[in-house]
């Protein structure tokens, strides 16, 4: 628990906390110079923001040289930032949801009552539907991180991507299901390399339909 509370503790720094989102939301890995330039701050106090998240577990740190250049005379490797894979959550006292969801994707498999948590799943995400919001505001606000990629809003976060590492076909398909119902269509499962397994269509205009995808 002291180690995710002083992980977290790092973000109470406005300046670094605007350091991580950027990172977090770049896609792919950033260099120090690069983070600078976005955020318009000095070389040596980004390079102080990213190692920080980096000690903290919050940045993932690699070597390399940009712009395709290799052998003698390319320089030396650039060090460069990314989101780290790991789950931060801290609460006082510890609760255990992360367990209990584990459990109850246990026992719908167990069960074989995979259509009940995915209707329920498109029932929640119709009430969500209801604050009115458009279909980046709505994604953004559940926390997926989505960003733009052709005809496409990919999603760089899956909120719950820790139970759906153990338990796919479940969570998944409720992770479908959810954003079926909050957006009413143009939603599909397309997995990538990291990030979330769904992908939402940028024509999709958040208003919920009456189909059903179940």
């Amino acid at each position: 628990m002291s180690e995710e509370i002083d992980a977290l503790a790092v973000l109470g720094d406005p300046r670094r906390r605007a350091v991580y989102e950027h990172v977090a939301s770049a896609g792919a890995a950033v260099s120090r110079d690069q983070v600078a330039e976005a955020l318009e701050i000095g070389r040596n106090l980004a390079a102080h923001h990213l190692d920080k998240l980096a000690d903290a577990g919050l940045l993932e740190v690699s070597f390399a040289r940009l712009g395709g250049k290799a052998g003698p005379g390319a320089g030396r490797p650039s060090k460069l930032y990314r989101r780290s894979a790991a789950e931060h959550a801290v609460s006082l006292p510890p609760r255990g949801y992360r367990v209990l969801a584990e459990v109850l994707a246990d026992a719908v498999e167990d069960a074989g009552v995979e259509p009940a948590l995915y209707a329920a799943a498109r029932r929640q995400g119709e009430r969500l539907a209801r604050s009115g919001e458009g279909v980046e505001e709505t994604l953004r606000g559940l926390g997926y991180e989505p960003y733009a990629d052709g005809e496409v809003w990919r999603l760089r976060n899956c909120p719950f991507d820790g139970v759906a590492r153990t338990h796919p076909s479940a969570v998944c398909g409720a992770n479908l299901a959810l954003l079926s119902g909050a957006l009413g269509g143009g939603v599909r499962i397309e997995p990538g390399p990291e990030g979330c397994c769904v992908v939402v269509e940028r024509g999709t205009s958040g208003t919920k339909n009456n189909g059903s995808l179940f």
